[in-house]
């Protein structure tokens, strides 16, 4: 009977051959890996320039610390955690001003004109909530959101206890909706 494959098994046998010097294999993670943590880091960092360093520099410390990868997490918790430290690490340093470039993320398709503003303008309100968030807090409701990340496995990436990230949740989710309801209410 045949082994059932999954995603994180894929991962897990990539990281193992890239451990092992593999450069097809880094190549392959690094294709599957490049746009989701580009989204993650760009959720935090905004900065088009600081994301490719930041998946750029992930990406480097996965090649070089692969043997590292013990297995106690999903490949891809121990890559998301990486990052998280890397863009934290990276944003202390930046002095550049962070803002949103929600077109980064789009897709129109065949929309109408109207449907598009609106959408646009709703991902910019939502953009500017989600900066407004202290930093662990944005982590937590990107990873959740727009990963679809247990919280398990981002209390695994952000370093520190399931009921901190409960926390942080329920205290990003409080803020977003009074960010959002002075949003609307200014906009009246």
């Amino acid at each position: 009977m045949e082994e059932c494959m999954t995603p994180d098994t894929d991962d897990a046998q990539l990281l193992g051959r890239i451990a092992a010097g593999d450069r097809r294999a880094f190549e392959t993670l690094y294709r599957g890996y490049f746009p989701r943590l580009s989204r993650f880091v760009g959720r935090m960092a905004r900065s088009a320039p600081l994301i490719e360093e930041v998946v750029n520099d992930t990406m480097l410390v996965v090649w070089q610390k692969a043997a590292s990868y013990d297995g106690s997490c999903k490949p891809s918790t121990w890559i998301f955690a990486v990052a998280y430290r890397k863009t934290l690490k990276a944003l202390k340093q930046s002095d550049e001003p962070v803002e949103s470039d929600a077109s980064l993320y789009e897709d129109e398709g065949e929309q109408q004109p109207e449907q598009v503003l609106s959408r646009q303008q709703l991902q910019h309100t939502v953009a500017d909530a989600l900066d407004a968030l202290p930093a662990a807090q944005r982590a937590v409701m990107v990873l959740t959101y727009y990963h679809d990340m247990a919280y398990s496995d981002i209390a695994d990436i952000v370093e520190c206890p399931l009921n901190t990230v409960k926390t942080r949740m329920f205290h990003a989710r409080h803020r977003l909706k009074d960010l959002l309801w002075t949003e609307r209410e200014n906009s009246r």
